[in-house]
């Protein structure tokens, strides 16, 4: 680890590196496994076609997913800074653009800790069966206390408590900094994650009923494919799963070596994702499908996503299964350490930025970013309406932010500061696969094309009917209200000054370092 020193070009803080490309990889893969991968995209596939979901995921994977890490990789590892700087230094104009970012990853971890909270008290639960038998009831009614859709500052302790420590932890890992904090968590927790859920597959496939979950999730629908929603899940669900276009990838490439292999990076950390979430959903069909045949009915009566398929329908089969005990700390323990490494990549976005911006020690930044973070996931995500305030702000920012600003910072790149060549350039330099005209037109045109396609059949579902039915003045605050409120800020950011040590003019551009690169 590099010890804190003060540099002539920059005047800031030493930032922080990973050890090696292997630890930048289980980092971002880290970041990329999150909570979704188990509980989002089985479903989906199920939704649309089964197994023939693979091709039309195959193709946004390849067409969208990979392309658009590998910008943010280069974005990051060629500018050497934080989301906003890193793109005030491709430019002066486009800084905006990483402000967004990181007002999204704000706004996503002081929820996503939550989320983690419950499912620290679930591991516990798990051992006896504490849910009894009614999860749904024991979730909404004995757990989190859920009245009607709401606002309400009654503090739940069984969630405030584990809420506070996550946060605790948050706090050391942040503060420990890039290499022996985020790169150590991720080491630890990837190999246990892939062990854990790995073992909970296994177990899942030699329930009763296994073969019955695995022929729904995996039977095809050709006739979907002629769907162009089926199109559109695919593409959205790559976005949500992969952790690009809000920040994330492009600090994590900030901190690799300049003659690190970024391209062959991106691809092993694009199909681990993808390889994870195969494996969720062969594990989550699987004990589905014995849910069903222990219950009588089909796949389809048991099958849901989100919080429904994580906190009711696993505790459901956790009752049910031989060893359902060891069944629900498998999962849910996995669930724990997905999040964690998730919940660390987002707010690590959050204090590079500030870092960046006001030259701060590690320490200063993480307090600074960290403590208010804490404070408002606790104000509003540990009372009895916290979890549909969660529900509505997950929906509005996923949508109305990191699709939004994906398609805003491709376009930004792209055809205003016109960047896609150095960038490609950069890349080509070490990279093993090179990046061609194809990438080229990918960025520019056919990603952001099929990216405004979902956003656009998105604002029409949600302008046509409100959300899961909850009140208008809800979806107005801690929808459509947050999602403003983070962009307006954004722009508000931009107008602060950067210190005059900072300089905006890229690495790869300036003269004094490649002098000094060749001198070594």
């Amino acid at each position: 680890m590099a010890t804190e020193v003060r540099t002539p070009r920059t005047g800031s803080a030493h930032r922080g590196s990973f050890s090696s490309r292997k630890v930048f990889i289980l980092a971002a893969i880290g970041s990329a496994v999150g909570l979704g991968n188990i509980w989002r995209f089985p479903y989906v596939a199920y939704e649309n076609g089964g197994g023939a979901f693979i091709l039309p995921y195959l193709v946004a994977l390849l067409t969208a997913g990979l392309p658009f890490l590998l910008l943010d990789y280069a974005l990051g590892h060629r500018n050497r800074g934080s989301a906003p700087l890193s793109f005030a230094r491709t430019h002066r104009r486009t800084e905006w653009i990483g402000w967004w970012q990181v007002g999204i990853c704000f706004v996503i971890a002081v929820y996503y800790a939550a989320v983690i909270a419950w499912a620290v008290r679930y591991t516990g639960f798990s051992v006896s069966k504490a849910w009894g038998d009614a999860p749904d009831e024991f979730l909404f009614g004995t757990f989190l206390q859920a009245g009607d859709p709401g606002v309400s500052l009654d503090v739940v302790p069984g969630v405030l408590v584990p809420l506070a420590v996550v946060w605790l932890a948050v706090l050391v890992v942040m503060s420990l900094g890039v290499q022996k904090g985020i790169g150590a968590t991720a080491v630890v927790f990837i190999p246990v994650l892939i062990l854990a859920f790995g073992a909970l597959v296994v177990r899942a496939l030699f329930l009763p009923g296994a073969g019955i979950g695995l022929d729904a999730l995996f039977r095809p629908d050709w006739a979907a494919l002629t769907q162009t929603s089926v199109w559109a899940a695919a593409f959205g669900q790559i976005f949500f799963s992969l952790s690009v276009g809000f920040g994330i990838m492009i600090t994590y490439s900030s901190y690799v070596g300049r003659r690190t292999d970024m391209t062959g990076s991106g691809l092993v950390v694009g199909f681990a994702n993808s390889g994870f979430e195969l494996l969720a959903g062969i594990g989550v069909f699987a004990a589905l499908g014995f849910m069903a045949q222990a219950q009588g009915v089909a796949v389809d009566e048991v099958a849901s996503d989100g919080l429904g398929l994580a906190f009711v329908a696993f505790p459901a089969i956790i009752n049910e299964a031989p060893a359902g005990a060891l069944i629900g700390v498998l999962f849910f323990g996995s669930l724990v350490f997905a999040g964690v490494t998730s919940l660390v990549s987002v707010i690590e976005v959050v204090i590079s930025a500030v870092r960046d911006k006001f030259e701060m020690t590690r320490l200063g930044a993480t307090l600074t970013v960290v403590l208010p973070s804490a404070v408002v996931s606790l104000v509003f995500f540990s009372t009895t309406s916290g979890v549909y305030v969660l529900d509505i702000v997950d929906h509005f920012i996923n949508r109305y932010g990191i699709l939004l600003v994906a398609v805003v910072s491709m376009v930004a790149v792209a055809w205003f500061a016109r960047a896609l060549g150095p960038l490609a350039a950069h890349l080509n330099r070490t990279g093993s696969v090179p990046l061609g005209r194809w990438w080229t037109v990918l960025i520019a045109a056919v990603t952001p094309a099929a990216l405004t396609v979902v956003l656009v059949r998105e604002l029409v579902a949600d302008l046509a009917s409100p959300y899961e039915g909850y009140p208008a003045w809800m979806l107005g605050l801690f929808g459509w209200g947050i999602a403003a409120v983070v962009l307006a800020l954004a722009g508000a950011a931009m107008l602060v000054r950067w210190r005059a040590s900072t300089s905006l003019t890229p690495p790869d551009d300036d003269p004094a370092e490649h002098t000094a690169e060749v001198a070594r």
